[in-house]
């Protein structure tokens, strides 16, 4: 009997191990779909004991393990590999919170699980290192050093696990450190397969670093070696440093979302990646969906009246608000259908140099965004879209998929403090302008838009300038890339010079006529 019960456990073993290494194991109880991540199939992966015992048989690695959290999950796979000695110069978990500040110093708001607290553990690790241990001693030595901070689910909140990890290292003896950062999310209630897979994951982390830092994409493909997508999401991935010069953060943002490793990244004006826990932690959230190729003035209009309508809302602090302009990745995909890289930083470098954060999700409809958003904050949302998207937010196709249907949409949507900001529309100068009062709604929907009428929870934007309605991006593009003059009056003052001077979205210059000899 014992024999036959060891002989299922190894079975079991097995098909959990398959199912992890495919990337689309469900975590039982959670109701989530499976999804499978974008892995490139020629990609043969090494076992984290692979891994550690690689990194440990290197004479020329050497450095430290800090861990604070779910435990020494990412060490311990070194130390059962074997000949941890030379590579492993110090392991620690500074568990006690007393403990972790009197070393690293206290973070604002007393918090731990955030992404300053690691960078004060590598900055102290590492700097123990270049103290305690004599580069004379160790000429061919590559340095490096391993932190992560993780928060476990709790028996109150068993989906609510994250946490920060990264490596700080040099590439050869006598250069300077890089690092690489990420956040994670862990989704399965079961800590004990949380801790699991932080460990495989920072073994992933700290082995591509080493050994695939010259090709950042290698480093993203790792990451997911035997782990599952739907126990640990990533959401936020930065490389930082010298061996990283080339490297554009908001790409890999993109990188993140078109993987399907997380369903929605941000990154700030500066193109510095952020974390929305860390952005939009009780905040209030102004959001403005968009193609934005290339912004014109009616996206300015709307979000400028959009704005000022919603800084008049009583719940809702001006000094604590966070715009956002989405983008979300079926708007990002070229006529080919993929995800043109180069489109996609021409519309970054714009909304980043109008002094925007963007939003790029994998979110088709509103209400996954506004359940994205509430994640992070209870004070009042505020979403500005034009009527035509109004329309398709009352078409019922949308929501065949769920069991409760339009209703349920609904109730995510407006069970939260939102409002929804109307911004009227034309498509001709001819025919009349359209706005929530001339919107065409099914009969059968007519009482519940009228309740969200009369409740104000959709309202029109009505200091808009009407000579801009016509104005549509892709006819702007269009114009663009035939060369054609005009498009210079449709978009904002100096994104026309801009689009010039770096010649985005296709723009080609005019070729200065020849002078007579």
């Amino acid at each position: 009997m014992p024999c036959r019960t060891y002989i299922i456990r190894i079975v079991l073993s097995v098909l959990l191990t398959q199912e992890l290494r495919s990337g689309y194991l469900c975590p039982h109880g959670t109701g989530v779909e499976p999804t499978m991540i974008q892995q490139d199939p020629q990609h043969v992966p090494l076992s984290p004991a692979q891994k550690a015992r690689r990194i440990n048989m290197n004479p020329d690695l050497y450095g430290t393990f800090a861990e604070i959290g779910v435990g020494q999950e990412t060490v311990r796979h070194f130390f059962r590999a074997g000949g941890a000695s030379q590579t492993i110069a110090k392991a620690m978990s500074a568990y006690d919170k007393d403990f972790s500040n009197a070393i690293y110093g206290a973070e604002p708001g007393n918090r731990f699980v955030c992404e300053s607290r690691l960078m004060n553990m590598l900055k102290h690790e590492y700097g123990l290192i270049i103290d305690r241990l004599s580069r004379k001693d160790h000429p061919t030595k590559k340095f490096f050093s391993f932190a992560n901070t993780v928060a476990g689910s709790t028996f109150d909140k068993p989906h609510s696990g994250h946490g920060w990890m990264g490596v700080r290292f040099q590439t050869a003896p006598d250069q300077p450190t890089n690092d690489v950062v990420l956040h994670v999310r862990l989704h399965d209630p079961d800590i004990s397969l949380q801790q699991e897979s932080i460990g495989v994951m920072g073994v992933n982390l700290l082995h591509s670093c080493l050994f695939h830092h010259s090709d950042p994409d290698s480093i993203m493909t790792a990451l997911y070696d035997n782990v599952s997508r739907h126990v640990v999401e990533i959401d936020m991935i930065q490389m930082n440093g010298p061996a990283f010069n080339q490297v554009d953060n908001r790409l890999l943002s993109l990188q993140l979302v078109k993987r399907g490793y997380t369903d929605a990244v941000l990154f700030g004006p500066d193109g510095q990646n952020l974390q929305a826990s860390e952005a939009l932690y009780r905040k209030n959230i102004l959001a403005i969906r968009g193609s934005f190729r290339p912004v014109t003035k009616v996206n300015i209009d709307m979000i400028m009246n959009g704005y000022n309508m919603f800084i008049k809302e009583q719940r809702v602090d001006r000094q604590n608000l966070q715009v956002l302009f989405e983008i979300t990745l079926n708007n990002l995909r070229s006529d080919t259908g993929d995800v043109d890289e180069k489109d996609f930083i021409d519309r970054a470098d714009i909304l980043c140099s109008l002094g925007q954060t963007v939003l790029i999700s994998n979110y088709q409809e509103y209400y996954k965004l506004v359940e994205y958003f509430s994640r992070y904050t209870k004070a009042r949302m505020g979403v500005i879209m034009g009527v035509n998207n109004l329309i398709d937010v009352f078409d019922e196709k949308y929501y065949r998929h769920l069991n409760g249907g339009m209703l349920e949409a609904f109730g995510i949507l407006f069970t939260r403090d939102l409002k929804i900001y109307v911004y009227p529309s034309r498509a001709t100068a001819n025919e009349e302008i359209m706005t929530t009062a001339t919107m065409p709604v099914h009969p059968r929907l007519r009482p519940l838009y009228d309740y969200l009428l009369f409740n104000k929870r959709l309202v029109d934007i009505n200091n808009f300038d009407p000579n801009v309605l016509h104005i549509f991006s892709k006819q702007v593009l269009d114009l663009i890339r035939q060369g054609k003059p005009g498009w210079e009056d449709l978009v904002p003052p100096y994104v026309d010079n801009m689009i010039k001077d770096n010649q985005l979205f296709g723009y080609v210059p005019t070729p200065a006529p020849k002078a007579n000899a």
